[in-house]
This record gives structure tokens, sequence and C-alpha cells, in this order.
């Protein structure tokens, strides 16, 4: 299994809008591209966090290249209006293999 793991920092007040967007973009992703699906995480500092996991780096990169997109204008556009900024070059700030796995997956409530 490989992850990316990706942040944002989101304009005040759009916080619903962007975590909504993610959703569909993350769904859209997963049926598209063929990744497994993300989880989102809010840092202490504010900014979202986007742990994503694939089969395989391959799988990735072949999303990465096509910048992962999708024919969906209306969550691409909350998307993009929600966000105020992201590291440069929009690149993931980690891509790791998964050497051994010690999570337990669960249902949770954005399920």
């Amino acid at each position: 299994m490989f992850v990316a793991v990706y942040w944002w920092r989101v304009h005040p007040g759009k916080e619903e809008q962007f975590i909504r967007a993610w959703a569909r973009g993350t769904d859209l992703i997963r049926e598209i591209y063929g990744s497994y699906g993300s989880r989102l995480h809010r840092d202490g500092d504010g900014r979202f966090v986007g742990y994503a996991e694939w089969p395989d780096e391959a799988t990735w990169r072949a999303a990465f290249d096509k910048k992962m997109v999708y024919d969906d204008p209306e969550t691409r556009a909350a998307f993009v209006d929600a966000v105020a900024e992201v590291p440069p070059d929009a690149d993931p700030i980690f891509t790791m293999t998964v050497v051994d796995d010690r999570l337990t997956t669960r249902v949770s409530p954005g399920a």
C-alpha cells in the first residue's frame, strides 16, 4: 500500500464547504483512479490534512500526473473557492510506502 499526505489552509467561514467538496472529490478519485479513499484531519494550527491510501505508488503516480481531474466542475469550483493556501506546487508533503499496518478500520461519522 502507498500513501500521500496533503494539507490545505481554508478561508475562514468556508470550512464546511471545503469538507463537502473534499468528500465528494475523494469519492470521485476513488471511483475514477482506484484510490482506497482518504481521511481528513484538522491540525492544531487550523490546517486540514488529508491522508490518502492507494494500492501502490504506480497507481497514485498515474492519478497525480493527470492532476486527478474528474468531470464535476461544481465540486472542483467549491474546493478551489474554499482553499486559501497549499504547499508549493500543491505537492503532497509526504509520499510513503506502508511497511506495516496496525490501524483498525471502523465506520466513521462521515462514511
